[in-house]
């Protein structure tokens, strides 16, 4: 029984390790300057003073469940773009992503906010609309 309880109290002590790794790895990446990105996404950071970056793969499960979102958010706002990483790794690489989903706002070529994990759609909206 003490086995158990150990074995519970070593489970609920690494989730909640990797939630707060995860918030400090984001908050890290805030104010990292980017540059020399290629394509579609450098020609956008340099004519659009704020996008918001969705890094997705097909295979992820939280992704497909928060893509849906965001194409209704997209509807709404022109400087949301999709990155899918199994074709642009390189681009995820740039901007520090280590896992899916992920959102970047960038801002004048500056990552302003880095957010890992599905979100809602509260939350997304509040995340653009104070970006904005």
């Amino acid at each position: 029984m003490k086995a158990l309880i150990y074995l519970i109290l070593i489970v609920a002590g690494m989730f909640v390790f990797i939630q707060i790794y995860v918030r400090i790895i984001g908050l890290l990446k805030r104010g990292k300057k980017i540059a020399d990105i290629p394509g579609r996404i450098g020609e956008l950071m340099k004519t659009e003073p704020r996008l918001i970056l969705y890094f997705y793969t097909q295979t992820c499960a939280a992704c497909k469940a928060m893509s849906p979102v965001i194409d209704r958010l997209r509807s709404e706002y022109s400087n949301i773009i999709k990155v899918d990483l199994s074709k642009d790794m390189e681009i995820a690489k740039k901007f520090g992503v280590m896992g899916t989903p992920s959102l970047v706002v960038v801002e004048n070529q500056e990552i302003k906010n880095f957010v890992m994990g599905a979100k809602n759609e509260a939350f997304l909206r509040k995340l653009i609309e104070a970006e904005s």
